[in-house]
């Protein structure tokens, strides 16, 4: 539970209780339960969705950045800055040591700025284009194969720099933490049918190539890489759902096991 409530408190803004006496290992065996955090955000999502959608009756497109925005507010805007940080560091063209550099600046760059702003407006259209019961399953799933994609490359790839707070993550999240975490995603996603698990595939082999391309342009991943990777999984899951709710076939078995 101790571990649950740190990964829960570290990624979210919920906090449960006053946590002082943390250590880098405390952190580092949290990574486990980032799927599970996942869920907690999916479930609080998919009450906003029910509430925009249904019992408030607003219209779809100020419904939809309401659901664009909760993200942010819940999280901190935590994975949105490292995305940010991410795209000014990785195509600055820069040396290896220089994109380090840039990426731990806390002033956001011009990329990254025109990069998040393109992203939150994909991410607001695609939500449009959902129909409600398939959007309902999206914003539910997303933040759980979102984390699960953090966790693989935090297991998967080595931690570029020589210390920070990722070294803790990279150096606990072992084949254990993933086996885990995956079998925590499973329960949450496969229940939604096969565009569900096809979208946590999607997630997962996202994870891989980018974290590839990372790590041979910084010699391994960062925090801010981590957080690029969840913010960029949740939109690929939302494309992902949208390509299978506009394919020409029986959809509602895609989404549902009937």
């Amino acid at each position: 539970m101790r571990s649950f409530i740190t990964a829960l408190q570290f990624l979210t803004r919920i906090h449960l209780v006053k946590q002082e006496d943390l250590t880098a290992e405390d952190f580092g065996r949290s990574t486990r339960f980032f799927p599970l955090v996942g869920a907690v955000l999916g479930c609080l999502y998919l009450l906003a969705a029910l509430a925009c959608l249904a019992l408030l009756g607003l219209p779809s497109y100020t419904a939809k950045a309401i659901l664009v925005i909760l993200p942010i507010l819940l999280t901190g805007g935590l994975h949105c800055d490292g995305f940010m940080d991410a795209v000014d560091g990785l195509f600055s063209g820069r040396s290896r040591e220089r994109m380090l550099e840039i990426m731990k600046d806390s002033r956001a760059g011009s990329f990254g700025v025109v990069a998040f702003g393109s992203i939150l407006l994909l991410d607001w259209s695609l939500l449009l284009d959902l129909p409600a019961p398939v959007l309902l399953i999206a914003v539910f799933v997303m933040p759980v194969i979102g984390r699960m994609a953090m966790l693989f490359a935090v297991a998967h790839f080595p931690y570029a720099r020589p210390s920070g707070m990722g070294q803790a993550f990279a150096e606990a999240a072992d084949r254990r933490a993933v086996v885990i975490g995956l079998v925590t995603s499973l329960v949450f996603v496969a229940p939604w049918g096969i565009a569900a698990i096809a979208a946590l595939l999607a997630g997962l082999i996202f994870a891989f190539v980018f974290g590839r391309y990372a790590t041979a342009k910084l010699g391994g991943l960062t925090g801010d890489v981590y957080g690029a990777i969840e913010l960029m999984t949740e939109t690929l899951v939302l494309i992902v759902f949208f390509l299978f709710a506009v394919l020409p076939f029986d959809r509602m078995d895609c989404f549902l096991w009937m």
